[in-house]
């Protein structure tokens, strides 16, 4: 059993959970400790008494640690990036990539531990300087997803260690395999005891159990609408910091003047690639009509041809769906898209393969309208829906008509049409001729209305969440 890791201790518990291979369900990758109450608030209380040594810590000291993480993180890519495909069902060339954005992150953040600034700026009175820095907010809880296991937890915990704050990591119930691997490399790369702790469990016991505590200072999480809103509620209560990332319903929109085949490339990677299960996806396909039949044919042709398969075999395209409530959640809403009258044109069948997995022909829908509900409710698994529009104004106008706005994109070579999408498109992430799943790690991550609160994650933008601003007034 893989125990949790608290104060710098490895700690088993009397509950455990197994992790299971959604591409092959006889395969057990291992047992993962469950934390209780008392495992977590050890955890926050170690993170508390932590925090002033940690925040202390030379720059130096810290960007050895993350860089000491990063670099193991690149050694052990193909380890790690197979533990990924293996617990969360992605195909080994994803779990490869994702591996290595991870260990990117954390070279990125290495280098940020030295570029701290502040500002020394002359008062509006005489013979005074005013000095603004940045200091750790302090004890941060981190709840993450289990569709990037490895990647979110990192572009959280690398920031919060870099700013100086000591952390409470609760991973998805899902993947605890990749964050155990994660925890064990920073607790070897020097992170002291305390300044990092591993929490698995159930969020409604260890989740729970952080937004109660108050030696919390912030909470950054990733996943479902009706949990963030609880989170941000929690931590309305207790005035402390938020950070919310809550998924999307992403519109691609494809106009008559597109690169027929470059359309349908960006469409079936954004919609398709890590079986659909990206909060960046592309599920709405807005076509413009002249343009609609032959896309449509084309794309419903590729989809057909789209392996699905063992995410480990070779020339697996599509892998399986992550869990059985999540397969059971994508063929619900198969069946609601043809109840409001959506046409199946290709997919949504459970496929069998040689082994026992969770596997799934990717659906498309036509003749749907922006206001179904698999137009308007995150899916979160290989589904999508095409929408005919008439012209580039209604284009936009049914993009922007969503309780989302993550991500969205355009398939154009009109530079006109490119640029007034890139400022009129009511999202936090805007793509032009590039799927809509698929960002870098140096940069600002987020969205607007529904999907996202708080501050920005990733990039030099992180530090907005993790730290706070301090104004210091000196008179020589």
């Amino acid at each position: 059993m893989k125990p949790l890791l608290i104060d710098g201790d490895w700690v088993a518990t009397a509950s455990a959970a197994e992790n299971r291979n959604p591409s092959d369900l006889s395969d057990v990758i291992d047992l993962y400790a469950h934390a209780g109450v008392p495992e977590t608030q050890a955890a926050i209380d170690a993170a508390a008494a932590a925090a002033p040594g940690w925040s202390g810590t030379s720059p130096q000291q810290r960007f050895d640690i993350l860089n000491k993480t990063a670099d193991e993180l690149t050694a052990r890519k193909h380890e790690i990036g197979t533990l990924l495909s293996r617990e969360e069902g992605k195909t080994l060339r994803e779990g490869l990539l994702e591996a290595d954005r991870a260990a990117n992150i954390f070279r990125f953040f290495a280098g940020e531990c030295v570029r701290q600034t502040g500002d020394l700026v002359p008062s509006v009175r005489p013979g005074i300087d005013v000095e603004v820095t940045r200091e750790p907010l302090g004890v941060v809880g981190i709840i993450t997803p289990w569709n990037f296991p490895i990647a979110i937890p990192a572009w959280k915990i690398a920031p919060a260690l870099c700013y100086g704050n000591t952390v409470v990591f609760k991973p998805a119930e899902l993947v605890p395999g990749c964050a155990w691997v994660l925890a064990d490399i920073l607790h070897r790369a020097g992170v002291p005891s305390g300044a990092f702790n591993l929490v698995a469990g159930k969020g409604s016991v260890v989740g729970q159990t952080m937004l109660d505590a108050p030696e919390i200072d912030g909470i950054t999480f990733t996943g479902s609408q009706t949990v963030g809103h609880r989170v941000a509620e929690s931590c309305l209560k207790r005035m402390r910091k938020v950070q919310l990332e809550m998924g999307g319903k992403n519109p691609l929109v494809v106009l008559n003047d597109a690169d027929l085949d470059q359309a349908v490339d960006v469409a079936v990677d954004g919609a398709y690639f890590s079986t659909g299960q990206r909060c960046t996806a592309s599920s709405r396909l807005i076509v413009t009509e002249d343009i609609f039949g032959r896309f449509v044919e084309k794309l419903v042709d590729r989809c057909k041809a789209l392996a699905v398969g063992n995410a480990l075999s070779e020339g697996t395209e599509i892998g399986p769906v992550a869990s059985a409530d999540q397969l059971e959640t994508d063929l619900k809403y198969i069946e609601i898209g043809r109840a409001q009258g959506g046409n199946l044109r290709c997919g949504g069948e459970r496929l069998r393969r040689d082994t026992d997995g969770y596997y799934l022909q990717p659906a498309l829908f036509t003749d749907t309208t922006n206001d179904m509900r698999i137009n308007t409710e995150e899916v979160f698994g290989p589904v999508a829906a095409v929408i005919r529009v008439k012209d580039y104004e209604e284009a936009l106008s049914v993009a922007n008509e969503t309780e989302f706005g993550l991500c969205s994109g355009i398939c154009t070579t009109s530079l006109k049409h490119a640029n007034h999408f890139r400022k009129n498109s009511k999202a936090g992430m805007v793509m032009v001729n590039l799927p809509t799943a698929g960002v870098d790690y140096h940069v600002p991550f987020g969205g607007r209305k529904g999907s996202s609160f708080g501050p920005r994650e990733q990039g030099q933008y992180a530090a907005e969440f993790f730290t706070t601003v301090k104004t210091g007034y000196i008179r020589a």
